[in-house]
């Protein structure tokens, strides 16, 4: 480094040292020269701090003016997000899609002039093919019944519904927001893992109570499942259905620890943890070790709950763990009501970058092989197979429906609905529109009342759409929709339809004669009494 330089980085310090003398002896004169060491004193002394501190080095060689830098960096992804970005480059959610939201959630027009911005010649563009004979648009919103026959309480459910997001996670007002939205629509509203809050019963919305490593609502002091609270629990008629939270696709196979000072004693009332001690959510179940004993636990939950639909939420890894899990429901003859299948594209409020970023299979292939190997041992007409991950427009829910999904869920679409800007500090209890904080200050900014007919506007809406591309493509109901619906641009002049890039299996294939090499390699490996394989 130069003298030069030197002299230049340390200007500015210098600079408020010596106006500081200065003003300190002309005030000796006139009593008015020591108003301005207000500001030059406590700049000279953040100066000094920089110069002795050890955390930062750019502070310590370039004191006072390496705040700008951090100062710049903190703004960096709003100033990228509001002036940079285009319509379509953001991320996770781009302007498009989240205007998308906004308007229907306020009930104003989405639609968009002038043509598509899309390059419709590049590779992976994504078309459905429509009929030169389209139908009238359906006028009921599209339902589905989810119970199988070991089920004796089946639950007629919508087929866009509220993915899992807990209390704690989410304000109280954004939870009621939620709840109040889907009781009004008529679609259920998933608890998260941090079970049913007294904000959930609010306003009475249909629930799908989910539980995960930590049994929350239903544990014993030790941390393990307790079936007697679980019955409690599971036995109100508000709960429709009961979500075993495997893994969810954001970060799949890692636990979480809800510090001591962060439970408050509404979040340690619904999920029956004590106060001042810190929460542990292990990235493993105790409850069971296999797959035999994941489908017994099944089992005895729908036992427990006099009979609702019991089903388990997964990002599926390892394709011959699920297999395994596949075997056991020929072996023991139990049979999951539905199966949540989360993309390796699914959001959390905070999440190691090398889990969201390469860990966990994402949403097309993961309900494309779930979807395949139900069907490969002949149960996938008892079992629903429900979507989530980054699931926004209508297009999309019809998108992993002909890829063998059921229904969808979605959770940061929602929270748009109610406010959120994508600010993406979800961990850091500071959210500025008070959907992700527990800071009551914060969270009173959402108006229930407006931010829930939001909620019901956004669901109502999408599906009004979904019907009309429905209608568009000749069919009556979504659940019509099939691969050979879809096509994909996979080079300059190639294209191919879902049905190609995505083969499945006959029903009933995996029991006989595998046309399919690679699952005819993993249902090798696959083991009912094990995880792992031999």
């Amino acid at each position: 480094m130069s003298s030069t330089e030197h002299t230049y980085r340390m200007l500015p310090l210098q600079a408020l040292i010596g106006l500081s003398v200065i003003f300190f002896l002309l005030g000796f004169f006139h009593v008015g020269f020591f108003w301005p060491l207000l500001g030059t004193l406590p700049l000279v002394a953040l100066g000094i701090y920089d110069l002795k501190q050890t955390h930062h080095s750019l502070l310590r060689n370039y004191p006072i003016i390496g705040h700008g830098r951090f100062f710049l960096e903190s703004i960096g992804p709003p100033m990228h997000q509001y002036f940079v970005e285009s319509n379509k480059s953001g991320a996770p959610f781009n302007r498009d899609e989240r205007s998308m939201v906004y308007q229907r959630s306020k009930d104003v027009t989405s639609k968009k002039a002038f043509g598509t911005e899309l390059n419709v010649y590049q590779s992976d563009y994504v078309w459905l093919n429509h009929s030169m004979a389209p139908k009238a648009k359906a006028k009921e919103l599209p339902r589905i019944t989810i119970g199988g026959p070991q089920c004796s309480q089946p639950y007629s459910a919508s087929i866009f519904n509220i993915s899992g997001m807990s209390f704690g996670a989410l304000s109280s007002n954004a939870i009621m927001a939620l709840n109040k939205g889907a009781k009004m629509g008529n679609f259920f509203h998933n608890t998260g893992e941090g079970s049913i809050s007294r904000y959930h019963r609010e306003y009475g919305g249909d629930l799908c109570w989910q539980f995960g490593s930590g049994y929350f609502g239903c544990r014993q002091k030790n941390g393990s499942f307790d079936p007697d609270l679980f019955a409690e629990q599971a036995k109100d008629e508000q709960v429709k259905m009961i979500e075993i939270k495997l893994s969810q696709g954001a970060k799949p196979g890692h636990g979480g620890i809800l510090p001591a000072e962060k439970i408050t004693p509404e979040i340690a009332e619904a999920r029956k943890i004590p106060l001042g001690e810190d929460c542990i959510s292990p990235p493993y179940h105790s409850a069971f070790s296999t797959p035999i004993e994941l489908l017994e636990f099944i089992g005895r939950l729908r036992e427990l709950s006099g009979g609702k639909p019991i089903g388990f939420k997964l990002c599926v890894g390892q394709p011959w763990e699920f297999l395994g899990v596949c075997k056991a429901m020929l072996e023991t003859g139990i049979v999951p009501d539905f199966i949540v299948v989360d993309g390796g594209e699914g959001g959390t409020g905070a999440a190691p970058l090398e889990f969201s970023d390469h860990i966990g299979m994402p949403l097309r292939e993961g309900v494309a092989f779930v979807h395949n190997s139900l069907l490969g041992i002949g149960m996938r007409d008892r079992v629903r197979i429900g979507a989530s991950g980054k699931i926004a427009a209508a297009g999309r829910i019809g998108g992993v429906m002909a890829l063998g999904a059921d229904w969808a869920n979605a959770s940061r679409p929602f929270m748009f609905a109610i406010g959120c800007i994508q600010a993406q500090v979800c961990h850091s209890n500071m959210c500025p529109v008070g959907v992700t904080t527990q800071d009551l200050k914060l969270a009173r900014a959402l108006d229930v009342a407006d931010k829930s007919q939001r909620v019901f506007n956004y669901h109502r809406n999408t599906l009004e759409t979904l019907n009309e591309i429905v209608a568009a493509l000749g069919l009556d109901h979504p659940t019509q929709m099939e691969l050979r619906h879809i096509c994909q641009r996979v080079g300059p002049t190639e294209i191919k339809t879902y049905d190609e890039i995505y083969p499945g299996l006959e029903n009933g294939e995996l029991l006989g004669e595998i046309s399919r090499p690679i699952f005819k390699k993993y249902w090798a490996l696959a083991r009912s009494d094990s995880f792992q394989i031999p």
